[in-house]
């Protein structure tokens, strides 16, 4: 496998490093002593500056004022961000722009996309359905309105009255969990299914009549919602019903966790190994004895696989190319990794830190909180060990 990355690859990651050299992890409470949210909005200045810097229409086309990157080109980006624990929805609003410009209707595209590569709109998902644990688009229902839904008549597809295409808009009711910054979010993309089991994915403005949002903390102490949707009407533009969109977003967003877990893992290996080497024992740094090397060893192993697993899967998403497997696949093996990978990386580093990791003045007991919401992020490591099964057995190897 050849990872190298292009020119323009290379240089997002240094625009990306300028940006976020400034921002302080600590920059809110600490989410162990915060009993709520530990901050009621994201990081405006940092998003500003995200903006200013292009890197919110990273992977645009330059038809709608952006870079014309591709995922792989957001998931370096994403992979710094983690460094710093940047609180912004930095992940959600470009898959979700990416997948508008990419199955949406052209007039969507252009009324949302360049505001959001500027900054001026921040777009947001549900995709942890209501408890986190079933598919997303279960926990919302699609069904069209109009005449067809008035009169009782059904001539759609899949047994459905009207669609898209008869221009009579649809119904979402049901409720997704979980869903970040919807607070203050513009748009929020709704994953849903229609009556004949369709996945579609809806775009809904969060004043919409109809949607409601209840407070929500994260484990690393950030601001989520469960937006309930009751009779919520959308129009046809606003409900993209092309196939494989909503699979392709999920794999995108899943893709885009793997790159925080990898920059939050590697940015916790160099503190713990900044620490043990100057943390003496009987005259002697402990990063010098042999236990401790081999717990770091042992961690550093983790991120390279974590990174190996992360590249294929970007790669996959962002071509066309096949494989043994569907992309799904190599997207559930990256998940694997960065779920138990950022784990053992948080545990060890605490462990290695003695009492000092749990010392609130110092930030590493807020990598440990996020690595834990990134772990259980769009689902932990178990759930897709079953979808790699349930792969492998779709699509047996040799």
């Amino acid at each position: 496998m050849d990872f190298t990355f292009t020119e323009e690859q290379r240089a997002a990651v240094e625009a990306a490093r300028a940006v976020f050299s400034d921002v302080a992890p600590d920059r809110t409470p600490s989410p162990a002593l915060a009993p709520g949210a530990v901050a009621e909005d994201i990081d405006r200045q940092l998003w500003h500056e995200l903006a200013r810097t292009d890197l919110l229409g990273l992977t645009l086309s330059p038809e709608h004022g952006g870079a014309g990157l591709d995922p792989i080109a957001l998931c370096l980006v994403l992979r710094e961000s983690a460094k710093v624990l940047a609180r912004v929805p930095l992940l959600e609003s470009c898959a979700v722009a990416t997948a508008v410009e990419r199955y949406g209707e052209r007039t969507l595209a252009a009324e949302l996309l360049p505001r959001a590569g500027r900054g001026e709109l921040i777009l947001t998902v549900g995709a942890n359905g209501r408890s986190g644990h079933d598919p997303a688009e279960l926990a919302v229902s699609a069904r069209p309105y109009g005449e067809g839904e008035r009169s009782g008549e059904s001539d759609g597809a899949d047994g459905e009255a009207g669609g898209p295409s008869g221009g009579s808009g649809w119904v979402l009711d049901g409720v997704q969990s979980a869903v970040p910054w919807a607070q203050v979010a513009d748009w929020i993309a709704v994953p849903a299914h229609t009556a004949g089991g369709r996945p579609v994915l809806a775009l809904v403005p969060r004043t919409r009549d109809g949607v409601t949002l209840a407070d929500q903390v994260s484990t690393s102490g950030e601001r989520l919602a469960e937006v309930r949707l009751e009779a919520v009407r959308v129009e046809p533009r606003e409900l993209i019903d092309a196939a494989g969109c909503w699979d392709w977003l999920r794999s995108l967003l899943t893709t885009g966790t793997c790159a925080l877990a990898l920059g939050l893992g590697e940015r916790v290996l160099a503190m713990t190994a900044e620490y043990t080497g100057r943390r003496e024992q009987f005259g002697f740094p402990v990063a010098t004895f042999q236990a401790v090397a081999v717990q770091a060893a042992d961690r550093y192993i983790d991120l390279r696989a974590m990174e190996a697993t992360l590249w294929q899967a970007a790669w996959r998403i962002s071509t066309t190319a096949g494989g043994p497997l569907p992309a799904a696949g190599d997207v559930a093996v990256a998940k694997i990794w960065a779920s138990d990978g950022v784990r053992r990386v948080v545990q060890t580093a605490q462990h290695l830190h003695g009492g000092f990791g749990a010392d609130t003045d110092y930030p590493l007991h807020r990598y440990h909180a996020w690595a834990k919401q990134i772990e259980l992020s769009l689902g932990p490591a178990a759930a897709h060990e079953k979808a790699l099964g349930d792969l492998l057995a779709a699509h047996p190897l040799g």
